[in-house]
């Protein structure tokens, strides 16, 4: 869009007014990390509890970012155009509010507890062949994802679909000021963030907000919502079980459908209660928009299941795919090429992308579009699957072209996809699943599922207990303590941590290879690994005279000084670390060499999960703090000071000092009550019913004949056993899987590659899920059974599992 900075000004508004000057306005961005700033790109430096972009405006302006809207004084080279606010955030949401009143078209707003984005996008499949739809990329409903959804409109979208999520009271005038929604959907009212409000009742009136200059809500008719809708604002009904305006039947597999004289059966494609609520809304929303009855009809029966993650998946030939084989619109390219570029393991990045739809712009502009967003993110090569990419790309270098799904696995060898991420993304039509499963490295059908979202948010958990200054190190060992050390570390590489811990070099090597720039602090270095350690550029712990000095000669030998290290402290773990009667010799030592730099000391809390031992705690901290002075003195530096881990973070906060690190609570697990409840769980563990059998009284089951029928049962057997990482004596009783929510006990031993669990009195088939743990089964649950912690738990788990890392 072309604006002037006089129409900027008044928008924002501004504390200082800028000279009028016209803009090119390509792209909005508030990532600085983002290959798509350019000189064309307006960038709000967005200031949060955990984060502040104002630190990464010089880089920008170094990527040639020319536009900034800051609140706070910054010093930038004179051709910046620095518009400076109060707010970052409302300021965007000022902008994008004046951007979506210069256009005109029915415009859909859909705001609930639960079933928000399943009806949004539900709504799309089933009207995209009617309109051209722009809505909402993924779950963007935020104070920031909104924003970010309604820029995207262009002159050729007629209709809109975007849905509004709120955490608290007070934030729904901002969101209903920049979707103006004519036509509003109100889903479902649950459970979800009612921490927030004091009652279900506030939570309602809080999302009506959203319909407040609407032509009509659509709902389900409930004596809730009659209570607090406007007066003044149509009302569109819908129920099962009282008269409104559309009126339904549901049975086994169909729903009846009762509209003004109209009468009519659906077939339905899902069968649980909350996706026939979402259809009954999917439905009503098409009757009050005069879709036909026999478009109704054929088209519901097709919905597809929504899938909203992006998933990371090893590849064969040590390949990283990136799954969004359901998805190709413009919006959700733009997202999945930036999580390509942050995820990425090596330095080949290749796409394969089927034909887009419902971009809004005409095929030869938005072909141009695409192409420049590949260029900028640095694709190495592009595969396109369709009839109309394969014609407007076919200028791109490194691009090969097939007309459909079959005829690329059926001509293109798969094989030569070898050392490269890939990002596979396709409309739901050209059933990208098969290049999935042809390229995904095959293993048994247990799953560990890693929730990236919970990572990031348990990491600004933490950060929000800091102050701005303090630097995180993250400790990624035990292969990220059994989740995947790689895909963790990237996104950490991402949030910019200050450094990663691992406990051995080779756990840092592998990070190396895989890309990974930032510090990496080796935990446990071994003497026969310095030249390697050295090679790489990974860090050593110096935890005694010896090592010290044997390190030295290797970094003399490999003339590589001076070499950070990091010195370790034993203030009462009695572990590893020096001790004050050491100080003499290794600040004598340090103090007449230059080969190596001491970069942290740090030492380690023994006992910061342990309120009991609080006195403990605070011994070896202040003796951290005594120890730590007196190294400074003698050696006149000024080095990165260390001591609490993820309890003592949440603990004994004040003593934070220069650096913390965060351990077990990055991955779900708190050590207190209060904490474990603020933070998200990361791992699931699941697997899938192989067989049941039926035996009868009597019968016994697995070896050793330990669980004997005292009725007729039914035994079901899970391909999971302790070569994957389930203790063996959680069997026989002691523990329990979920099957279909259910708890269902193990029965009799468990096998190496196997358990199995009465499932007597649960609805179980062949091929439903199995939960070992996750948020249903808390692993600190099953760490009680096994009578451990949570850390061998996670760590427990075989290597054999596959790993699937997903982002919401």
């Amino acid at each position: 869009m072309k604006i002037t900075s006089g129409t900027l000004n008044e928008i924002l508004p501004t504390i200082a007014s800028v000279p009028e000057k016209e803009l090119t306005l390509l792209d909005i961005s508030i990532d600085s990390r983002s290959l798509r700033n350019t000189e064309n790109t307006l960038f709000f430096a967005l200031k949060g509890t955990n984060h502040n972009a104002h630190d990464y405006l010089t880089d920008l302006y170094a990527k040639g970012v020319r536009y900034f809207v800051v609140s706070q004084q910054v010093n930038l080279p004179s051709d910046a155009l620095v518009f400076k606010v109060d707010d970052t955030l409302r300021a965007l949401q000022r902008f994008v509010a004046f951007y979506r009143k210069t256009y005109h078209f029915p415009v859909i707003g859909i705001t609930g507890s639960n079933g928000k984005t399943i009806v949004k996008e539900w709504l799309n499949q089933l009207l995209a062949p009617l309109y051209n739809i722009i809505k909402s990329p993924k779950s963007y409903n935020s104070q920031v994802g909104v924003p970010l959804s309604v820029i995207a409109i262009n002159e050729e979208h007629n209709l809109g679909i975007f849905e509004a999520g709120i955490s608290k009271p007070g934030e729904m005038d901002f969101l209903e000021e920049i979707i103006q929604p004519t036509i509003g959907i109100l889903t479902n009212i649950g459970p979800a963030h009612n921490e927030g409000f004091s009652s279900k009742e506030e939570k309602l009136q809080e999302k009506l907000k959203l319909f407040k200059n609407s032509e009509v809500l659509i709902s389900e008719k409930t004596d809730l919502i009659a209570a607090y809708k406007p007066e003044k604002l149509q009302w569109f009904t819908w129920s099962f079980n009282q008269p409104a305006h559309v009126r339904f039947e549901k049975s086994v597999s169909t729903l009846k459908v009762n509209y003004l004289d109209k009468t009519f059966m659906v077939d339905l494609p899902f069968n649980d209660l909350a996706s026939i609520e979402n259809i009954a809304t999917c439905i009503t929303a098409l009757l009050y928009l005069n879709v036909s009855v026999d478009y109704i009809k054929k088209a519901v029966p097709r919905l597809q299941t929504v899938q909203m993650r992006l998933q990371v998946k090893k590849g064969i030939n040590d390949c990283l795919l990136i799954d969004d084989s359901y998805s190709s619109d413009y919006q959700s390219l733009k997202i999945a090429l930036d999580f390509l570029e942050q995820q990425k393991t090596h330095q080949q990045k290749t796409v394969i992308l089927s034909d887009i739809f419902q971009s809004g712009f005409l095929p030869e502009v938005l072909y141009q579009k695409v192409g420049q967003l590949l260029t900028q993110n640095h694709v190495s090569r592009v595969i396109g699957i369709g009839d109309k990419i394969g014609s407007y790309l076919k200028d791109i270098p490194q691009f090969q072209s097939f007309p459909d799904t079959e005829t690329f696995l059926n001509n293109f060898n798969l094989k030569s996809f070898r050392n490269e991420t890939i990002l596979i993304k396709g409309s739901r039509s050209f059933l990208f699943e098969k290049i999935v499963a042809e390229l995904e490295e095959k293993t048994h059908e247990t799953v560990l599922e890693i929730n990236l979202d919970a990572i990031s948010h348990n990491l600004n958990f933490y950060k929000s207990k800091l102050k701005s200054a303090t630097k995180i190190m993250v400790m990624v060992k035990a292969f990220g303590y059994g989740n995947g050390s790689y895909e963790i570390a990237k996104l950490l590489a991402h949030h910019q941590v200050s450094y990663l811990g691992v406990a051995f070099a080779d756990e840092g090597v592998e990070l190396r290879k895989a890309g990974i720039k930032i510090p990496i602090i080796v935990m446990n270095p071994e003497n026969s690994a310095f030249s390697t350690m050295i090679a790489y550029q990974l860090e050593p712990e110096i935890y005694n005279m010896q090592e010290l000095k044997a390190f030295m000669q290797e970094v003399e030998n490999q003339n590589s000084h001076p070499y950070p290290i990091h010195l370790k402290l034993n203030t009462g773990m009695n572990r590893l670390g020096f001790t004050e009667k050491d100080f003499d010799e290794l600040t004598t030592v340090l103090s007449q060499t230059d080969l190596v730099k001491v970069e942290t000391i740090f030492s380690h809390l023994a006992t910061s999960d342990i309120p009991q031992e609080r006195a403990f705690t605070l011994k070896q901290i202040h003796t951290f703090q005594k120890w730590t002075a007196d190294i400074k003195e003698r050696l006149k530096i000024n080095p990165v000071l260390h001591i609490l881990n993820t309890s003592g973070i949440y603990n004994f906060n004040e003593y934070q000092m220069d650096m913390v690190r965060i351990g077990i609570g990055l991955y779900g697990v708190g050590n207190d009550v209060e904490e474990d409840a603020q933070l998200q769980n990361v791992a699931t563990l699941k697997s899938v019913v192989l067989q049941i059998n039926e035996i009868e009284k009597d019968e016994t089951v697995g070896y050793g004949r330990r669980f004997k029928a005292t009725k007729k049962s039914r035994i079901a057997t899970i391909p999971i056993g302790y070569a994957d990482g389930i203790r063996r004596s959680y069997g026989n009783g002691k523990g329990y899987v979920l099957i279909n929510g259910k708890k269902a006990a193990i029965a009799g031993t468990i096998c190496m590659d196997m358990l199995m669990a009465d499932v007597t009195d649960i609805d179980a088939n062949i091929g439903d899920e199995i939960l070992v743990f996750g948020n249903d089964l808390r692993i600190t649950e099953v760490a009680k059974i096994w009578e451990t912690i949570p850390y061998e738990v996670m760590t427990s788990i075989s290597h054999r599992v596959k790993r699937v890392f997903y982002k919401e």
